[in-house]
């Protein structure tokens, strides 16, 4: 059995939990439990306690990337996980910034890199693939190879909006299961279709069995979405849960083109695969 717990997310999806911009994941597999991102602070604490998130029994944290909407809630977790092992892109210490109106800092805060600097000798740099535990993995840096997945927004490497963002350290983790690969995403800044691809080059042969998670599709262009949405209805997921930044209509388009694939997320939701 494997479960997937939502503890954080823009939307609850039941009573006591908090919305919140932002996104995290507790999963439990035979052979781990660990965390994916930690959201942001204020709704994965609040969320976490009313879940009941075992953190301290927790193997692994991964990191997706080093937004604070994603790392917020580290500071106040690490010291409930003392024996977890914490996997990162290097890259995900730099300062980040979105320049839409005017710059806005959104990089880890200071308290989650404190925190972890705290865990240094705990820390696994994940440039390139890596494996978490039994059958549980992490893409490390993904190949751009699509020329319509950008980013998915204005990001930058400083205030001032003259150095680019690529967001090097954005990473997926999947599962491998006996009938396909369940994949989550934290935002896809690398786009979905790449994530997707790059980790069935590193499994051939197996078929996407879920895919879960932000997408960043709210600012894609009309043919962008169009591609998206067809090269998803190819791979043909038995499960399909865009969630986060994926925006309301990409999310609505991708219901449209699988219908009876695609489940709600939000905050409290919990995913079941039972042939682990």
């Amino acid at each position: 059995m494997i479960k997937i717990t939502i503890v954080a997310e823009n939307t609850a999806a039941r009573a006591g939990v908090l919305g919140e911009h932002g996104l995290s994941f507790w999963i439990e597999t035979p052979a781990a439990r660990l965390l994916f991102d930690a959201g942001p602070a204020l709704s994965f604490r609040h969320n976490a306690g009313v879940l009941g998130i075992p953190l301290d029994r927790a193997d692994a944290v991964v990191l997706s990337h080093g937004h604070d909407d994603h790392t917020g809630g580290l500071s106040w977790a690490l010291p409930r996980m003392p024996a977890a092992k914490i996997f990162l892109h290097p890259d995900a210490w730099q300062p980040r910034f979105s320049l839409r109106q005017e710059a806005h800092p959104i990089g880890m805060p200071a308290e989650a890199r404190a925190a972890l600097r705290r865990r240094e000798s705990g820390l696994s740099w994940t440039a390139q693939p890596a494996e978490i535990a039994a059958g549980i993995y992490v893409t490390g840096a993904i190949p751009r190879k699509s020329e319509l997945e950008d980013t998915g927004g204005p990001f930058f490497l400083d205030a001032g909006g003259t150095q680019p963002d690529p967001i090097a350290d954005d990473q997926a983790l999947w599962i491998e299961t006996p009938s396909g690969l369940i994949v989550v995403l934290g935002c896809a800044h690398a786009g979905v279709i790449n994530t997707v691809e790059y980790i069935r080059s590193m499994a051939p042969g197996r078929p996407v069995r879920a895919l879960l998670g932000g997408m960043h599709l709210g600012a894609a262009s009309p043919a962008r979405l169009d591609w998206t949405v067809k090269a998803l209805q190819k791979l043909s997921p038995r499960q399909l849960s865009p969630m986060h930044c994926t925006g309301m209509p990409a999310a609505a388009a991708l219901w449209q083109a699988l219908p009876g694939r695609c489940l709600a997320g939000g905050a409290g939701v919990c995913f079941e695969f039972s042939d682990a």
